[in-house]
């Protein structure tokens, strides 16, 4: 499977945080055919093995995506909806979303009392999750025994192709850094390595990093590469808070071990791998940071792919920079000797 097709099927999988089944499900078969074994752990984190007699290395991405469920049935059948993960609500008037509901998948859009009929007051006020709705368009009984509260509910899915490589659709937070990791494997089918290697798919990361929690635990890993997405440079974005959108990025900080990322770098050097350097002063806000302090402390690295417009349905990144990424990492993995666990402690 081309890289370009997995990533559109990922990102229209529904995997909302909590309900990630479906697409854990989507990623195993994936990884499958490139890897010694596969498994979904209870909570849903797809483990791909490819083994080795080296160093065990846990590689990481999240599968979960930031979405909605259904909090109330108002009395026209209209859907009052409440957040799982950071979604902002200013970006959901006049969005087309997904309710999975118990037997099928209703589409419907989500709407707000128009400007007109609001005082001029409520007019100045920014939309919150109390003034929206969604519209499936059906009546109050038809709604009413189709969903359920609690039903999940995703953003609609489009993958748009744009010009110079780029592309905008949704959840490529963090499906894009799955896809690297699938980038990755399939590359070393053709080189031979040392680790013993685990591409995991983490679930839960955008409520908590506890996929990462379990399965750094359950692996007990020598160390950890960690992926996850940033902002890319963007007009009106506060100064040295964004990346160029071309190439992934190498993250610095006391959650990071210092080591791995001198080798990471080395290893792009080496191969001819663009890749930027960032600063994070504490925690990182990703896997990275629960795997570093996980059972007596896992070093890790962090590489995160730049993209524009986070956690809206357009998030948009560079097709290149990400298989750049896989290129990356296939190489890193296959120099991982077992010489390095001396050399983090040094």
């Amino acid at each position: 499977m081309k890289t370009e097709e997995f990533l559109k099927t990922a990102v229209a999988t529904p995997g909302v945080t909590g309900n990630e089944g479906a697409v854990a499900q989507f990623i195993a078969e994936a990884f499958r055919p490139y890897v010694d074994e596969v498994s979904i752990s209870p909570l849903q984190c797809v483990i791909a093995h490819k083994k080795g007699k080296g160093p065990k290395v846990i590689i990481c991405a999240h599968l979960d995506e930031i979405g909605m469920m259904v909090s109330k049935i108002e009395e026209d059948g209209s859907l009052r909806l409440e957040r799982v993960g950071g979604v902002d609500p200013r970006v959901l008037p006049g969005m087309r979303v997904r309710v999975y509901a118990k037997d099928e998948t209703l589409l419907g859009v989500v709407g707000a009392t128009p400007p007109h009929l609001l005082k001029e007051a409520d007019r100045k006020n920014n939309y919150t999750f109390e003034t929206l709705f969604v519209d499936l368009g059906m009546s109050a009984d038809r709604v009413r025994a189709k969903v359920r509260v609690g039903d999940t509910v995703c953003f609609e899915a489009r993958y748009a192709e744009l010009k110079n490589n780029r592309v905008a659709t949704k959840t490529v937070d963090d499906r894009g850094c799955v896809a690297i990791m699938l980038e990755a494997v399939k590359r070393m089918q053709d080189m031979r390595h040392e680790a013993d290697l685990y591409f995991v798919a983490t679930c839960q990361e955008e409520i908590g990093c506890y996929g990462a929690m379990v399965s750094s635990f359950a692996l007990d890993p020598d160390f950890a590469v960690a992926f996850d997405v940033c902002h890319a440079d963007t007009p009106g974005a506060p100064q040295g808070s964004t990346q160029k959108i071309t190439s992934l990025v190498s993250s610095k900080g006391p959650f990071l071990n210092r080591c791995l990322e001198e080798k990471m770098e080395a290893v792009a050097k080496e191969n001819g791998v663009e890749l930027q350097i960032a600063v994070d002063q504490r925690r990182t806000g990703t896997d990275a940071d629960t795997i570093t302090v996980t059972r007596a402390g896992i070093p890790t690295v962090l590489l995160s792919l730049p993209i524009k417009y986070m956690h809206t349905n357009v998030e948009l990144f560079d097709m290149h920079a990400l298989k750049e990424g896989g290129r990356l990492l296939a190489h890193y993995l296959a120099q991982v000797q077992e010489s390095w666990e001396d050399e983090l402690w040094i």
